[in-house]
């Protein structure tokens, strides 16, 4: 047993004075009595935190989830690790099929050997809205295939945990169907949706709107008539979780403050989206064929008119929260772990009694110093 102390121990919201047990990589008990343990790690002054939990981004470090190898998927994921990601979903976004798939493959194959935990990828496309793409790249956006995500999921399924995809282009809701069916989260996003296809996307099992706000409808007008978008399917359903990109640039502090206020801090997840510079000195290239630039703390496209993707890791999000928004750290925290852990159905995301052990600690910059995966201190 190891025993970590603290006077700052992040549980339901609040600050805990004490300790927490841990015995074979499970949360044993969070408590104020002391034990007899083998090892104690003696954290005063500093944050201890469950692991963030980063379900949505695209690489970091130099290092991307797709078009690259099972070892720059092992190298991105390690990289985040070091800012808090203890539990990660490696993000694909729209391409030829195959090379989706293959991306699939690698970070299948990279499970188990990163430090922290890879909980599944997250497919972002290629079954997505043309007037909706964003950054992802038109040429290969389509409606849904079933012959191809048949068989990708038959082969691979239990290594995806998420599928981001246009609901008004899935007919009757077969494809948010058949991936509920197969345990992975159906997730609206890229859409151009109206209230009336996200209906038959919730009740067919989507529960969650990918970065809200960011390439989702929102009221539209025909000869008079308004019909709600996805943003306002968002607030109006209160089964859908929301994912923020929280870096302070995709959406300003007062926008955040707002979905926040509305949907409440049990339904927003936050999110990096981070690009694979993420973390590099880069500060312009090319990417999938676009030229980029980095500046004021986000990747734009070379002539600035638009936003081409994050260069957030997670602890970024937690910074932003609190420095920007004025949330208190244990709230800003929550839905880096909590919020996560029960979208995805792990584990994980709370320091209480059984869950898995994944811990970190981190100073009043949010700075983080140390980790913890499954009880072993891995930074």
């Amino acid at each position: 047993m190891i025993r970590i102390k603290s006077d700052k121990i992040i549980v339901n919201e609040k600050l805990f004075d004490g300790y927490v047990y841990v015995t074979n990589g499970k949360i044993t008990e969070v408590t104020k009595q002391e034990k007899t343990v083998e090892k104690e790690y003696d954290f005063t002054g500093k944050y201890v935190s469950a692991g963030f939990i980063d379900m949505h981004t695209h690489g970091a470090g130099g290092y991307a989830f797709m078009n690259s190898t099972v070892e720059d998927v092992i190298n991105g994921c390690d990289y985040h690790l070091a800012h808090g990601t203890t539990s990660i979903v490696p993000t694909i976004s729209a391409g030829e099929f195959q090379t989706m798939k293959q991306a699939v493959i690698n970070i299948h194959k990279a499970k188990g050997k990163t430090k922290g935990n890879i909980l599944g990828a997250h497919l972002e496309g290629p079954y997505l809205s043309p007037k909706q793409a964003g950054a992802q790249c038109p040429v290969f956006i389509t409606p849904p295939i079933k012959t191809d995500y048949e068989s990708l999921i038959e082969e691979y399924g239990e290594s995806i945990s998420r599928w981001t995809y246009a609901p008004e282009n899935d007919t009757n809701g077969e494809f948010c169907k058949y991936l509920t069916e197969h345990n992975i989260i159906a997730s609206a996003g890229h859409t151009d949706a109206k209230y009336q296809d996200m209906q038959v996307a919730i009740d067919n099992g989507c529960n969650l709107i990918t970065h809200l706000y960011s390439c989702t409808s929102t009221v539209t007008r025909d000869h008079g008539f308004r019909s709600l978008g996805v943003i306002e399917s968002a607030y109006l359903s209160d089964e859908l979780y929301v994912e923020i990109i929280a870096d302070g640039k995709h959406l300003p502090p007062d926008l955040i403050k707002m979905i926040i206020k509305i949907k409440g801090t049990d339904k927003v997840a936050l999110i990096t989206d981070s690009l694979e510079i993420a973390g590099t000195d880069i500060t312009e290239g090319v990417m999938s064929g676009t030229e980029f630039i980095v500046e004021d703390g986000v990747c734009k496209l070379k002539d600035r008119s638009a936003f081409a993707g994050s260069v957030a890791t997670a602890d970024r999000l937690i910074q932003t929260l609190v420095t920007e928004c004025g949330y208190e750290i244990p709230t800003a925290v929550k839905m880096l772990t909590e919020v996560p852990a029960k979208i995805l159905n792990v584990n994980k995301g709370v320091l209480a009694k059984g869950k898995d052990a994944d811990i970190i600690v981190f100073d009043e910059d949010i700075k983080i110093t140390d980790v913890f995966v499954s009880e072993k201190k891995v930074v």
